[in-house]
């Protein structure tokens, strides 16, 4: 256990951290799942609305450094290709 106060808080706000960026995580995880199941069942109008929602998530967690900027891109640049290749539609060159 900690004894000085300097290391006491770097505890708190280690903890304080920690928590924030499992929520993050959760909700980047939980948004990707949903619109992949969405996806798989056919369900395309439902998988616009989740992919909005997924995208959210992703620049969410980028901005609080979660993810580095270019992961964030990838991961919303994977996921609007696995909307586009369900609806039908070309990929962008």
């Amino acid at each position: 256990m900690a004894i000085i106060e300097s290391a006491k808080k770097a505890i708190r706000s280690s903890a304080r951290k920690q928590a924030f960026n499992l929520a993050r995580k959760n909700a980047v995880i939980g948004a990707t799942k949903k619109l992949k199941r969405l996806l798989k069942d056919g369900k395309l109008d439902e998988a616009q609305k989740v992919f909005k929602d997924a995208q959210q998530a992703i620049d969410k967690a980028a901005k609080t450094n979660y993810f580095k900027k270019n992961t964030a891109a990838r991961k919303i640049s994977r996921l609007a290709a696995m909307v586009r290749k369900a609806k039908g539609l070309k990929a962008r060159a």
